[in-house]
């Protein structure tokens, strides 16, 4: 990170330049690039970390003078190329700032965010759908921050948004409603807090079906909220849910892995170049660690601990890291769900048990001496 101070008397006359975070008057300047100002050194090193480092030099082109265009169709193409790199840009640091809402960094996710936005309105205006996703990361990143009045402030600017088109996707309603109902459970507004992921609900069931993942989010957040109220048994069987959810789609993952692994030349389940990790996304990979391990901790953390749900979360785990190829860890959960099993049997559970083990044995991986070894080499009992 390279930094220097602006001299007034060095800028064009009458031009005022500002921090690229928070709008305040600026001091300084990158040298990276030469084009983009903040009020102080501790913004610009927040942007450097967050996206910054990534497209110093691709501002330059956006933020120098256009060079001058001796025909229309010059001048058309160059403003064809600016837009090419806006949208490039506006995607990139979509990308940047989404990924740092999956690792729980919503600090670090607010630059980006709003590099995204900024990049957004330039080529689509202000009254674009397309600025809805903005609102959204850069609500959810003030809601992990505590930020309750800025997020409030980005989501009415979200919702505002979705009121001014005649068709919205179900999708975009999810996330908005979903945000909402965190907003006013946080506020302790718990009853406009549960209408709202109700509405997530509905719509994420719209957009993929009731028992798609997409819809275990409202499900879970819903469940934390009837928690705070002390309604247990609500809250209960809700999380219930969820962990049926997360289970059921786990299962079907691990059942196509297991078919393919017993007839490999009849069953093609996967293409050669994609591995059992691509097939849950950064979001879903975030979502399950979220919940299950919340759900756990809450399940084991009863004062009547009921087995035979814990040990169907402890499994859904277990399948998790085998999906990701945290296969040390997979095995770790599989035995812990089996100690439970030799206490409280689980309908179901044992051929399933049975289909991981399996999938596990044709795995290698590094154990926790940091030598090679295959699972093979493991003693199920």
């Amino acid at each position: 990170m390279q930094t220097g101070q602006i001299v007034p008397l060095a800028l064009p006359r009458g031009r005022k330049v500002f921090c690229e975070l928070c709008r305040a008057p600026a001091t300084v300047r990158c040298d990276g690039c030469g084009v983009t100002f903040y009020c102080e050194v501790e913004h610009q090193s927040a942007d450097w970390v967050s996206v910054h480092e990534k497209i110093c030099q691709l501002l330059i082109p956006l933020r120098t003078v256009s060079p001058f265009y001796d025909s229309e169709e010059k001048r058309q193409h160059g403003h064809e190329q600016k837009i090419s790199r806006e949208k490039f840009l506006a995607e990139l640091t979509h990308s940047v700032a989404q990924k740092f809402l999956f690792e729980g960094k919503h600090e670090d996710a607010i630059p980006a965010a709003l590099h995204s936005l900024k990049f957004t309105i330039s080529v689509y205006g202000w009254n674009s759908v397309e600025l809805i996703p903005a609102y959204l990361m850069l609500a959810e990143a003030s809601l992990g921050l505590g930020h309750l009045s800025q997020a409030e402030e980005y989501l009415s600017q979200a919702q505002w948004s979705v009121l001014k088109i005649s068709q919205c996707s179900p999708i975009i309603q999810s996330k908005l409603h979903r945000n909402l109902g965190l907003l006013y459970a946080a506020k302790g507004n718990f009853e406009e807090s549960l209408y709202h992921l109700a509405n997530d609900i509905f719509h994420a069931s719209c957009a993929f079906g009731t028992n798609d993942v997409a819809v275990s989010g409202g499900y879970f957040y819903m469940a934390d909220v009837f928690f705070r109220q002390n309604r247990m048994d609500v809250a209960d069987s809700l999380y219930t849910e969820v962990a049926d959810i997360w289970y059921n789609h786990f299962s079907r993952l691990i059942d196509h892995q297991y078919q393919s692994l017993l007839s490999p030349a009849e069953i093609n389940v996967l293409p050669e170049e994609e591995t059992t990790g691509d097939l849950l996304d950064e979001s879903q990979q975030a979502e399950a660690t979220q919940m299950l391990n919340a759900i756990l901790d809450i399940r084991e953390q009863a004062s009547k601990p009921q087995l035979a749900k814990v040990a169907k979360v402890v499994f859904a785990l277990a399948m998790y890291h085998y999906l990701i190829l945290d296969i040390p860890k997979s095995y770790e959960l599989m035995k812990k769900t089996l100690r439970i099993t030799k206490t409280v049997p689980v309908e179901g559970l044992e051929e399933a048990i049975h289909r991981l083990v399996k999938l596990i044995k044709s795995k290698p991986f590094y154990t926790d001496r940091s030598t090679t070894g295959t699972a093979s080499n493991l003693a199920f009992r």
